[in-house]
């Protein structure tokens, strides 16, 4: 990974990847924004994301050592979540591999602070190729995953893959066992998760400006 060369300065971008339009959304709106970011919109799934970041991270003029955060919304797969709740990774996990998460501690501590009153669940998250329902819930748990989305794995290996840099995934969960959704955006529970992650990036940038940035 190198020798660390200290905090990320005002000139180091931060790049974040979501899948959705309505993520971008949500992500763009909200308060906060200081510095150079870049909200990224992916496509849904893996290969999707991983296309997308590569771009992001590699084209001539862009921000190959930015620092990487997967956000946008999961499914919760632990009995209790609900919508609105969050989720911060301490390392993403999918068939190609397993990514640790940079400074889970301060994400954390920032987002209760941005966000009092909102739980915040720290552990594995789970990468899939699909939209997961029923039963593959309680799988995934099983082999110890809080939550589940489709590009967050993805998008960190990806990350990494073109140099090292601070990674981290922060999701709103939309579902859980007991609040499945149809739909994004049709129930309160859609909207919940909406409002959620409009109030994320003050915290993000609390973690940008802490991360220690390697050298090359």
């Amino acid at each position: 990974m190198g020798r660390p060369r200290g905090p990320a300065s005002a000139g180091t971008p931060l790049l974040i990847a979501c899948a959705l339009g309505i993520e971008q959304v949500a992500l763009r709106s909200g308060r906060g924004a200081t510095g150079p970011v870049r909200v990224l919109r992916t496509g849904m799934g893996p290969r999707a994301a991983e296309a997308a970041v590569a771009r992001a991270l590699a084209r001539p003029g862009g921000a190959p050592d930015a620092a990487v955060i997967a956000s946008g919304f999961c499914a919760g797969l632990a009995p209790g979540m609900h919508p609105g709740d969050l989720v911060v990774a301490e390392e993403t996990r999918d068939p190609d591999g397993t990514t640790p998460c940079t400074g889970t501690g301060v994400l954390v501590a920032a987002l209760s602070r941005a966000l009092p009153g909102r739980r915040v669940h720290t552990g594995p998250l789970t990468g899939s190729d699909h939209v997961v329902r029923g039963p593959e819930r309680a799988e995934l748990r099983a082999g110890g995953g809080i939550a589940v989305d489709m590009e967050s794995a993805a998008t960190l290996r990806t990350a990494l893959c073109h140099g090292p840099r601070p990674v981290a995934a922060v999701r709103v969960v939309v579902d859980a066992p007991e609040h499945e959704l149809v739909r994004i955006g049709t129930v309160r529970g859609g909207i919940s998760a909406f409002i959620v992650l409009r109030a994320v990036l003050p915290a993000f940038h609390e973690w940008h400006r802490s991360s220690t940035l390697p050298r090359r």
